[in-house]
């Protein structure tokens, strides 16, 4: 092999490389609504945000327990005096003096009216509600994300119906061509054939448009940089699914309600701020106890006088070093009926939590029974659309059969087309209606949102 030619191998070869090293890799992967659900949960911002607020509560938390230890503090300080001052002998001079003093204590609270106590199971009872709302958030991010999936389904069926009415359409122009040629219809049917199957692709490109931006809506909930190359895996949900049951099957509002209300994050988070409320209480009515804490501590200073002989800095450290210890005993008696209004306003608070907590519960009530008769209503929908989908179809082809040998005209034709469309639009509809609002029913009772 020559050098020319081992060059020019070369030279394929690094091209071969940069072109997979460089060339972007396009994942074509469909996403299940579990990936989907995963992947939001993941990347969200506002999901982000509760995060970092239970971070918060647990550094409350520990700023409560560690309250119990003691402190340590040093300090050293420096100070000039200088102009007229008492002397010993009682009389006034001018002059300079310079102190220096330095101290290390501690404290430690031995009683504080429970307060300590109390503050700590507050910030425990607050990071476990701060934990029930990040929970709450990625079920909420999850709804979300599965109504957009449900979107994107119904937009994929709605597009597949725009599709056979343009191949019905185009085989209809294509028949009736041949018939021109051979003189057997006239320019007039052709062209109004021709005009219904342009209409048909404005319908197509109008669901395809849809299919799009519903695409987009997902992949903005995912917080994706492009919709481009997304895709969802399309479940099998055929007519014959055993998916779709009778609604009679469905449990009642009632018990779907005793259920969620031991699992729902929302409910438990604000009956741990319930008893939090109950904590604050507490808090307020400590202020009616005494309060003991212990100190120590150690000190020393230099002292000097100008114009006057002191003894060395190292001297009056070692001489002037002394250590102190203290019990502080502080009984409160009358402070203008603060304790008083602290503790009434932490009832109210009790009060207000308590019916949030209500009023939570009375939301949740309302949510399942929306949901549920919207599923009822989807169930009866669907299973009448079948028969009407199955009627309209016999219909239609009985009139594309006398269409075809001149025995109906094209407005028939067309008429049947169109209900036959409709009715498949309509089961597609309650199709993907009775799917969803089933799994958002499964939701409450604490299952996974999946298809």
């Amino acid at each position: 092999m020559d050098i020319q030619t081992m060059r020019r191998s070369r030279g394929a070869i690094l091209f071969i490389l940069s072109y997979f090293i460089f060339s972007p890799i396009v994942a074509q992967t469909a996403w299940d609504l579990r990936e989907c659900c995963t992947y939001a949960v993941e990347h969200n911002i506002s999901i982000k945000q509760r995060e970092n607020n239970r971070e918060q509560r647990e550094l409350q938390l520990s700023t409560a327990r560690n309250s119990r230890l003691p402190d340590l503090s040093a300090s050293a300080s420096e100070s000039f005096s200088f102009g007229r001052g008492l002397t010993l002998d009682n009389t006034y001079t001018n002059r300079s003096t310079s102190s220096t003093s330095f101290s290390l204590g501690t404290s430690v609270p031995i009683f504080t009216g429970f307060r300590i106590p109390n503050q700590i199971k507050l910030n425990e009872l607050n990071l476990e509600a701060a934990t029930k709302d990040l929970e709450k958030a990625k079920n909420d991010i999850r709804t979300q994300v599965a109504q957009a999936y449900v979107q994107i389904l119904f937009d994929m069926e709605i597009a597949d119906v725009a599709k056979r009415q343009i191949e019905i359409d185009s085989q209809q122009v294509v028949r009736l061509q041949a018939f021109v040629n051979n003189g057997k219809a006239s320019m007039a049917q052709l062209s109004q054939q021709q005009s219904t199957l342009a209409q048909a692709h404005l319908t197509a490109t109008q669901a395809e448009n849809n299919l799009q931006l519903a695409v987009l809506a997902l992949t903005q909930l995912l917080e994706l940089p492009t919709p481009e190359d997304f895709s969802v895996v399309r479940p099998d949900l055929g007519a014959n699914s055993s998916f779709f049951t009778l609604h009679s099957s469905l449990p009642s509002p009632e018990a779907i309600y005793q259920e969620a209300l031991g699992i729902k994050p929302e409910v438990q988070a604000e009956q741990l701020r319930l008893t939090a409320a109950e904590r604050n209480i507490d808090i307020a009515k400590a202020a009616n106890y005494p309060t003991l804490n212990f100190s120590a501590g150690l000190q020393t200073n230099y002292y000097k006088t100008n114009g006057m002989k002191a003894e060395s800095f190292a001297s009056q450290m070692k001489n002037n070093f002394s250590q102190y210890i203290g019990l502080s005993l502080n009984v409160p008696i009358f402070n203008r009926f603060q304790t008083r209004n602290s503790v009434r306003s932490a009832k109210i608070d009790r009060e207000n939590q308590l019916l949030q907590l209500e009023n939570m519960k009375k939301s949740l009530y309302k949510e399942i029974q929306q949901v549920y008769y919207n599923a009822v209503a989807a169930g009866s929908k669907y299973h009448s659309s079948e028969t009407a989908a199955q009627s309209s179809k016999d219909a239609f082809t009985l009139t594309q059969a006398k269409y075809e040998n001149g025995k109906a005209t094209i407005t028939e034709f067309n008429e049947a087309k169109n209900n036959y469309l409709k009715a498949e639009s309509d089961l597609v509809q309650a199709r993907y209606e009775y799917l969803y609002q089933t799994a958002l029913l499964d939701f409450y009772r604490g299952k996974d949102l999946n298809f």
